[in-house]
C-alpha cells in the first residue's frame, strides 16, 4: 500500500496541470482546464450550413490554432467524419437562433490538442458508419468540452479510450446510444479524465464505463439498461477514481440493475455522497448508498480522496440535480426541442424515457442567419467592441491579449455566457 500511495503520487504531479496557469474560460474546471484553444491564431467566422467548402465547420476546424465563431444557426449535415486540429475553440455560444448542431458521421478529437468546445450539439444518428463512436478521442491532450449536447452514437456516444492526457467534460448530455450497442461511452485514460456536472440519460450501459486516473463528480445518470450504469472497471489494469455527489435514477429501462457494475479489487474508488433513487415513482427520493465495496460493483473503497482537481463548488447529490437539470447541455442561446425532451424525461425521476434504435430527426431548429453587424469580420460585434474600447473597423484588436491574459474575442464569448 505505502508503493501503491508512493506511485500514485508520483503519477499526480507529473500529470495535473498547473493551477496557476490561464482557464480555458471562466469555470473551466479539472484536468483539462487549462486548454489554449486557438489564442495565439485567427478568427474563423462558419458562414453557412454546408458539409464542406469555404465557410463551413469542416473547413473551420481542418487548420490548426483558429477561434471558430458562428454567423449562422441551424443544423450542418454531414457525411464523412469531421477532424478536429489542435489548438482550436469552437465557440457554438456565438451562433444565432437556436444554435448549432451538428448531424451524421461523428467526430474525431484524437491529437485535437488544446481544444475548447463550449455550445454546441453533436449527434450522430443511425446514418453514421456502423462501430463510430459520435465523439471519439484515441489520444491527444488538454481539452474541455462544456455545455456539448451530444447524441445517438452507433458504438459509444462520447468515448476517450488510449493515450489521452488532461480532459474534462462538464455541463455536458450523453444520451441515446442507438441500439444494439447504446452505450454512453469509455471513459479509459491513465492520465487524467473529469467528469463534472453532466447528463448521462437512456443509454443501455456504460453511463460511463471507467479505467484509469478519473474523477467523476455532481453528475446525473438516468434510466440506464440492462448493460448497467456505471460499470468500474472490469479491468486486470489498475484505477484511481474519486465519485463524489451523483445521484443515479433509475428509469423506465433500467429493470433492477444496480447503480454500479463489474467493479474488482484493481479499481481503487474514494466514494462519497452518492445516492440511488430505484423506485420509479415520479419523486426525487432517493437514498444515500452505502460506503462499502458492496454498494459500488465491489471495487476496491478507498477512504481518502485522490488530489484531482475538482469542481471549486462541490455540490450535494440532490442539488447537482437541480443544477444539471437546469442547464446541461447547448443551453445557450437555447435548448433545442432533443434536449428539451430529454431533461423532461429526467424531471419525471422514473415514469418517462425509454433506449432507442432509430433517432427522430424531426425536431431540429430552423437556419437562422442573423449575426450581430461586425464591421471588421473580427468575430466580435460593433457594439461589444465601442462599449469596450476596440475599434470596430480594426480586425487585427480581435487576437490582441487583453491585461485578464485571454485575447480580446475570448473577453467577447466568455461575456455572452456565464461561468460554470
Amino acid at each position: 500500500m505505502v508503493a501503491f500511495n508512493f506511485l500514485t503520487a508520483a503519477c499526480l504531479s507529473a500529470l495535473v496541470p498547473s493551477a496557476a496557469a490561464l482557464l480555458a474560460f471562466p469555470g473551466a474546471e479539472g484536468f483539462g482546464r487549462n486548454a489554449v484553444g486557438g489564442r495565439t491564431g485567427s478568427v474563423y467566422h462558419v458562414t453557412n450550413l454546408d458539409d464542406s467548402g469555404s465557410g463551413s465547420f469542416r473547413d473551420a476546424v481542418s487548420k490548426s490554432n483558429r477561434i471558430v465563431v458562428f454567423d449562422v444557426g441551424g443544423t450542418i449535415q454531414i457525411k464523412d467524419r469531421i477532424v478536429v486540429s489542435k489548438n482550436i475553440y469552437i465557440a457554438g455560444q456565438t451562433a444565432p437562433g437556436d444554435g448549432i448542431t451538428v448531424y451524421g458521421n461523428g467526430m474525431s478529437f484524437s491529437n485535437a490538442d488544446d481544444s475548447i468546445t463550449r455550445y454546441i450539439r453533436f449527434r450522430m444518428g443511425r446514418g453514421g458508419d456502423s462501430g463510430k463512436d459520435g465523439i471519439t478521442i484515441a489520444e491527444g491532450s488538454n481539452m474541455i468540452f462544456d455545455h456539448v449536447s451530444t447524441a445517438w452514437g452507433r458504438d459509444e456516444t462520447f468515448s476517450i479510450n488510449g493515450e489521452v492526457h488532461n480532459v474534462t467534460v462538464q455541463n455536458t448530455i450523453i444520451a441515446q446510444g442507438l441500439e444494439t450497442h447504446s452505450c454512453g461511452g469509455l471513459m479509459q485514460s491513465d492520465y487524467g479524465i473529469s467528469l463534472f456536472r453532466n447528463l448521462y440519460i437512456d443509454n443501455k450501459t456504460r453511463n460511463p464505463k471507467v479505467k484509469g486516473m478519473n474523477d467523476f463528480q455532481n453528475n446525473v445518470v438516468y434510466n440506464w439498461g440492462g448493460g448497467g450504469a456505471y460499470i468500474a472497471g472490469d479491468s486486470a489494469g489498475q484505477s484511481n477514481a474519486n465519485i463524489v455527489g451523483n445521484y443515479f435514477i433509475s428509469g423506465p429501462s433500467s429493470g433492477s440493475k444496480a447503480a454500479f457494475t463489474r467493479g474488482n479489487g484493481n479499481f481503487h474508488g474514494y466514494v462519497s455522497g452518492n445516492y440511488h433513487d430505484s423506485n420509479r415513482d415520479g419523486s426525487l427520493n432517493g437514498s444515500p448508498l452505502c460506503g462499502q465495496a458492496s454498494c459500488y460493483g465491489d471495487m476496491d473503497v478507498r477512504a481518502s480522496a485522490f488530489g484531482y482537481p475538482g469542481p471549486e463548488r462541490p455540490m450535494g447529490a440532490a442539488d447537482a440535480v437541480t443544477y444539471v437539470l437546469g442547464g446541461v447541455g447547448a443551453s445557450f442561446p437555447k435548448r433545442d426541442g432533443v434536449d428539451d425532451g430529454l431533461v423532461a424525461e429526467a424531471r419525471s425521476f422514473g415514469t418517462k424515457g425509454e433506449l432507442i434504435s432509430d433517432e427522430n430527426a424531426a425536431r431540429f431548429g430552423s437556419p437562422t442567419e442573423s449575426a450581430l453587424t461586425d464591421s471588421d469580420g473580427d468575430g466580435i460585434p460593433d457594439d461589444w467592441e465601442e462599449a469596450h474600447g476596440l475599434d470596430p473597423q480594426d480586425a487585427s484588436d480581435a487576437m490582441e491579449i487583453a491585461s485578464s491574459g485571454y485575447a480580446n474575442i475570448e473577453e467577447y464569448l466568455n461575456s455572452l455566457v456565464p461561468s460554470s
